[in-house]
């Protein structure tokens, strides 16, 4: 599973999303927005949002730190 997390410095929401998946033992990969502009276009392009937390779940766009919406992008599919 591939979970991204583009965020910046003094996100809240940033931090909770990033305390989740610590708490759920999953590994992520975070983008800081404000410091690296590449992974802020690609962000824009993906959720069309300049609004942190967007998070990507398998190529699932999130966009906020939505805990229901998160944890069935986490489900297993069958």
């Amino acid at each position: 599973m591939m979970i991204k997390i583009y965020t910046t410095p003094t996100c809240v929401f940033c931090e909770m999303a990033k305390e989740f998946f610590k708490s759920k033992g999953l590994t992520y990969k975070e983008y800081d927005v404000s410091a690296d502009e590449k992974a802020q276009q690609e962000m824009i392009e993906k959720s069309h949002q300049y609004g942190v937390p967007v998070i990507e779940i398998d190529g699932k766009i999130i966009i906020g730190f939505d805990r229901a919406r998160i944890e069935k992008a986490l489900k297993p599919k069958t």
